[in-house]
């Protein structure tokens, strides 16, 4: 399988993501699945800007890479994926994008999200999605950066008193 990391960070395409989960997954592909960035041109020029030569980088609809994946694109590369939301990661899976394990990285805080560490916050609706994923076989867990230990994310969950 081509995916070594799928993540949701809702930065995307970052320093962490470059310094520390690049090197660590020895990733030769960025692949960033986000409706929103896809149409924004400036902010996927940036992006690219951003990722050393050597990387491929692809930034598109969720619907557009799971296309990429289904017709086995990718297959060739080890691949970063990288989401902004859970609802992201959820939509993926549905269109049959392969990934068994989903790291949270950063999911910041908004109004009705519940602060469960430092780096992740959740409100009901990612919940759901987490939920529907692990129902599906996917484990989920939350590891900012590749020394971080990786824990469960029904263990944070947990120690808010939820």
């Amino acid at each position: 399988m081509s995916i070594v990391l799928a993540r949701i960070d809702n930065r995307l395409i970052h320093g962490q993501v470059l310094e520390s989960w690049v090197p660590y997954t020895h990733a030769n592909c960025i692949v960033v699945a986000n409706d929103e960035v896809a149409g924004l041109a400036f902010q996927r020029l940036l992006m690219e800007a951003a990722v050393p030569r050597g990387i491929r980088v692809l930034i598109g609809t969720i619907e557009g890479i799971a296309r990429l994946f289904a017709a086995r694109e990718l297959d060739a590369s080890r691949v970063l994926l990288l989401f902004a939301s859970s609802g992201d990661a959820a939509q993926a899976y549905r269109q049959g994008v392969p990934f068994a394990v989903l790291n949270l990285g950063n999911m910041h805080g908004g109004e009705g999200k519940m602060r469960l560490s430092c780096t992740i916050a959740l409100d009901p609706a990612d919940i759901d999605n987490l939920k529907s994923l692990e129902d599906a076989g996917v484990r989920i867990v939350s590891q900012c950066i590749p020394s971080d230990r990786e824990q469960s994310w029904r263990k944070l969950i947990r120690e808010t008193g939820d």
